[in-house]
C-alpha cells in the first residue's frame, strides 16, 4: 500500500505502549503496526505548512517568508522568557500571542538523555515529553502565562540541560535519576515571584514506554534532502523519530511540510 501528503509531527496518544500516527490530509497510518515492517520513503516537494504554497521549507514546516512573519514563529516560541503578551505588548500578532501565552504553562524535569529543564502548556502534557523521548517527566511548577515558565527555565538552566541529546536518547543510553529528589533541591534556584507556584506536595511523576523492538548502537540521520529514496525495516519509534533496523534514524518534525510517499 501507498499513502502520500505533507508530513506533519507524529500525533500519539499516550498508553504502554505510546501509540503513534502519522496522519496526511485524506488518510493515516498507525505506526506502531508498521513495527518489523520494512517502509519506503520517497521525497516529492514541498509545501508549507502556513500559506500551503509548493516553497521550500526552510524552518519548522515553513517557507522563509512565513516563517519571518507568521505569529506561529516568533522567538517567543524557543524562548519562552521573550514572551510580552502579559504586558500586552505585540511581537507579531498580539491577539494569537495572548491566546498562547497568557494560559497555564508547566515547568519541569524530563529525563531524555539526562535530566533536563523544558516548558510547555499545560494542554501539552503528556504530549511535549513523548515528543523528546522522555523516559521520564516530573512538573515544578503550573504558572498562569509563558513569561513566568520562561525566567523559571532560564534560572534552572544555569543548573540543569534545556536540550535533549537525540544521539543518547535514541540509544536509550539514558542515566538513573531519581527526578523526585532533584525537584525537592531546586525550590529555591527559581525566581521569587514563582515560588508561590511551586509543586510543594504535588508530585505526579510520568513514566513513558515507546514501542522499540530494538535501539540501534550507532545512529545515522536521514536527511531527505541528500537522500530523498530511502527503504528500510522499522525497529523502533522514539520521540518524533522512526528507527530503522540498520540504525538509520528519521525525525518527522524536521521535515515538516515535505511532501512524502509511503510504501508498506
Amino acid at each position: 500500500m501507498t499513502y502520500e501528503g505533507v508530513l506533519t509531527k507524529m500525533q500519539t496518544e499516550f498508553s504502554n505502549p505510546i501509540q503513534y500516527y502519522l496522519v496526511f490530509e485524506n488518510s493515516f497510518l498507525s505506526l506502531n503496526q508498521l513495527l518489523d515492517k520494512s517502509l519506503e520513503i520517497n521525497f516529492v516537494g514541498y509545501q508549507c505548512l502556513n500559506c500551503v504554497k509548493k516553497k521550500k521549507i526552510f524552518r519548522q514546516g515553513f517557507c522563509y517568508d512565513c516563517f519571518m512573519s507568521s505569529a506561529s514563529a516568533g522567538d517567543w516560541i524557543m524562548k519562552p522568557e521573550l514572551s510580552t503578551a502579559h504586558l500586552d505588548i505585540e511581537d507579531r500578532d498580539l491577539e494569537y500571542e495572548k491566546r498562547v501565552q497568557l494560559q497555564p504553562h508547566i515547568v519541569y524535569l524530563a529525563l531524555s538523555s539526562e535530566v533536563k529543564v523544558g516548558v510547555t502548556r499545560q494542554t501539552q502534557v503528556p504530549t511535549r515529553w513523548i515528543d523528546q523521548g522522555a523516559v521520564q517527566a516530573l512538573p515544578i511548577v503550573e504558572v498562569p502565562n509563558r513569561y513566568l515558565a520562561g525566567i523559571t527555565e532560564v534560572a534552572l538552566k544555569n543548573h540543569y540541560a534545556d536540550k535533549t541529546n537525540w544521539q543518547k536518547m535514541l540509544k536509550n543510553d539514558v542515566p538513573e535519576v531519581d527526578l523526585l529528589k532533584e525537584k525537592a533541591s531546586l525550590k529555591y534556584l527559581i525566581p521569587k515571584e514563582v515560588q508561590e507556584f511551586y509543586y510543594s506536595e504535588k508530585n505526579n511523576l510520568y513514566e513513558l514506554h515507546y514501542p522499540v523492538l530494538q535501539y540501534p548502537n550507532k545512529v545515522n540521520s536521514l536527511n531527505l534532502d541528500k537522500l530523498p529514496n530511502f527503504s528500510g525495516k522499522l525497529t523502533g519509534i522514539k520521540g518524533q523519530y522512526l528507527m530503522f533496523e540498520d540504525g538509520t534514524v528519521f525525525n518527522v518534525r524536521t521535515f515538516e511540510g515535505y511532501v512524502v510517499k509511503i510504501s508498506i
